[in-house]
């Protein structure tokens, strides 16, 4: 089997990025754990699968791989690429697990709708009924995490962000989550700004989290700590998220085309 593929990335947040559209070569779930491999594959954050839409009001169908070969609902920054991918279309609708993307490009900057956050802790999932603002999850205390799904499951710690990459692993499978959680770690610094860092579930620390700074910013908004517009400072750049009157969070960011391959 043949794979053509494109590299991608948007905010350092890297994807491979493979078109079923007019192929019969579809990966199986060993060949996305390889090709998500730094060392024995192509390397990615994540692994982007395309292919013809199932509803009528969507331009693709986008399915989110993690290298451990689990999928995600729905995956920010991905989004953005896969709208800059599109290049015949200015402003095209993505099909996801999570429902439809509406999107539009100005150059490399591409805004996409996300959709309304989901707050009921049986929509994130939780493993028991809870404040969705105040977790109980063991260890995390004086300072508990708020939680939200944009698609994928979200929690956000407010005290900084040093802990990232050692609280980040064992937060991710605390048995509040039935099906894990991607959690973020926020510093506020304004009430229009703010920095975090987000360990996401199968994939680790990455370099930006488009689904998780719009968690922040919902989970921040709900808690007081900030305005419902934010700029969200990552470590491989800046997005700007905008939590809209109408319960829609919109994302804007850049998106990057790296390089084209065949893999065989």
């Amino acid at each position: 089997m043949t794979l053509s593929f494109t590299k991608m990335h948007g905010l350092g947040n890297d994807f491979v990025v493979i078109d079923t559209r007019h192929s019969h070569s579809v990966p199986s779930t060993d060949m996305i754990k390889h090709l998500c491999d730094r060392r024995l594959g192509i390397g990615c954050d994540q692994l982007v699968l395309l292919s013809a839409p199932t509803h009528d009001g969507a331009d693709i169908f986008v399915r989110f791989f993690n290298p451990d070969g689990s999928e995600a609902g729905a995956c920010g920054n991905a989004s953005r690429c896969v709208a800059l991918y599109l290049q015949d279309l200015s402003a095209p609708t993505l099909q996801t697990h999570a429902g439809l993307l509406s999107t539009s490009r100005q150059g490399d900057m591409i805004t996409v709708n996300m959709g309304a956050p989901r707050l009921d802790w049986q929509e994130i999932p939780l493993n028991h009924a809870c404040d969705t603002l105040n977790l109980p999850v063991q260890g995390i205390t004086p300072h508990p995490a708020a939680a939200c799904s944009m698609g994928n499951p979200h929690a956000t710690l407010f005290h900084g962000t040093q802990d990232a990459e050692t609280l980040g692993p064992i937060l991710e499978h605390a048995p509040l989550f039935p099906e894990r959680a991607n959690i973020g770690f926020a510093e506020i610094l304004s009430p229009t700004h703010m920095r975090l860092r987000v360990w996401e579930r199968g994939a680790g620390l990455t370099p930006a989290c488009g689904s998780g700074a719009c968690a922040a910013v919902v989970n921040a908004a709900r808690r007081g700590l900030t305005e419902r517009a934010c700029t969200v400072d990552v470590d491989g750049g800046t997005l700007h998220i905008d939590w809209r009157d109408d319960g829609t969070v919109w994302m804007t960011g850049p998106a990057t085309r790296v390089f084209e391959g065949t893999l065989s």
